[in-house]
């Protein structure tokens, strides 16, 4: 090895971890940036209506400056980590959003794609480095992996998260409980053996969704079962929670690795086989899968009730001029416009720009939820099902013209 290597070698190394000793801080921590990832960002997108590619410009660029800190510390500082979570929370999701919302890549396949780059990321990095130990962060090369693998973890569990609404049609409350009920599978898994490094990746994973659920349980209104504290008082309320944590543990450093100090190394624990770990994981793999098939195939309150991409179904419908009676007509000529430029794009042939054109009803329609709603809840909801009707049908994997033509048609003449 030259002497220039050897150089290049030393200046990678720090002088402390850079993480944070994984404790029941860390873990509340990271839920609560989670939260902060899913309410926030809807926030900023649809609360400040900045629209999703400019607030993704917004995070990516934050996170590009925070990011930089971070890898020029010399040692875990509590701020600035947790706020480069942060950060990377939101963006994770908004990078989800965008492939669901701008590009109408399904959820099933967006999670396949994000299960297999941080399968990806972990293999390269455990190629180079040997191990995947967050005890083990204590050079910029692994510090590079770990924030990687944590950008990806989000994404992937926004994506899985998402998915999973979708296909059970469960409410904010009670889809906490899915993540939850798998977090405790993780935890029983490493009691009795499991490898500690893969049960701690899928229990990060995990709480990315318990996270989001949260949030969503807090900020939705209560007609659709949340808490109705809205995204804005939510983001505060978390923010608020993870500032005090961060204060206690600056001035306790209870969370500080000593890489010297024997005493706060994991100590070596009874391993199981891996036969056995495959094992137990592949009995609740096929659980879960059991009960997502079951959820999936019961009858449930979806925004559309038809199939993706599948002709609307018989539902309510507004009498011709009923909306202009209830909500102001400078909303209904915005939605109106929206909804028109989408269907002249359908008709010309323009996928693409049909999709991106909805989206901004989408954002604005949310964007004014809770003052319409509160205006005539009934026709709110006539409304909102047949918007969720339009954005099924024209974020369809394999959209049918026909169907997208009917349904902007009949929003149309709900919004007259």
């Amino acid at each position: 090895m030259t002497s220039s290597t050897r150089s290049s070698t030393r200046s990678w190394r720090v002088t402390a971890s850079k993480v944070p000793e994984v404790t029941i801080w860390f873990w509340l921590i990271k839920v609560l940036c989670t939260t902060v990832g899913e309410s926030f960002a809807d926030w900023v997108n649809v609360g400040l209506g900045l629209g999703l590619g400019i607030t993704a410009m917004i995070f990516t660029a934050v996170l590009a400056v925070v990011l930089g800190v971070q890898l020029r510390l010399q040692r875990y500082v509590p701020v600035v980590y947790w706020l480069t979570v942060v950060v990377l929370s939101v963006a994770g999701t908004l990078y989800t959003d965008i492939l669901t919302d701008r590009l109408a890549v399904p959820l099933a396949l967006s999670t396949t794609v994000f299960a297999v780059a941080l399968a990806a990321v972990f293999g390269v990095w455990f190629a180079r480095e040997r191990t995947l130990s967050i005890h083990s962060i204590i050079t910029l090369p692994r510090e590079s992996f770990y924030w990687l693998a944590v950008l990806v973890t989000f994404a992937l569990g926004t994506a899985a998260g998402d998915w999973t609404l979708a296909l059970t049609g469960w409410g904010p409350g009670i889809s906490v409980l899915l993540p939850v009920t798998l977090i405790a599978a993780v935890i029983v898994g490493w009691r009795f053996g499991v490898n500690a490094v893969l049960s701690f990746w899928l229990a990060y994973i995990l709480t990315r969704p318990l996270g989001a659920n949260l949030g969503d349980w807090f900020a939705s209104p209560t007609a659709q079962h949340g808490l109705g504290l809205g995204y804005g008082v939510t983001s505060v309320i978390f923010l608020a929670a993870i500032a005090a944590a961060v204060v206690y543990l600056t001035r306790t450093r209870a969370d500080v690795i000593e890489l010297n100090d024997e005493a706060t190394q994991p100590k070596p624990r009874r391993a199981v086989s891996v036969v056995a770990t495959v094992g137990y994981y592949a009995v609740v793999i096929l659980a879960a899968g059991a009960l997502l098939q079951w959820a999936s195939a019961q009858p449930h309150g979806s925004a559309g009730g038809e199939e993706e991409g599948g002709p609307p179904v018989a539902a309510a419908s507004l009498a011709r001029g009923e909306a202009g009676t209830t909500f102001p007509a400078a909303d209904l000529d915005q939605f109106r416009t929206i909804t028109q430029d989408t269907l002249a794009k359908v008709t010309a042939g323009d996928q693409s720009g049909a999709r991106t054109r909805i989206a901004d009803l989408e954002t604005l329609w949310d964007h004014d939820q809770d003052r319409l709603q509160s205006m005539n809840p009934k026709t709110w909801s006539v409304l909102d099902h047949e918007i969720d009707t339009v954005l099924k049908s024209i974020r369809s994997g394999s959209p049918s013209v026909d169907n997208e033509k009917q349904s902007l048609a009949k929003l149309l003449a709900s919004l007259r």
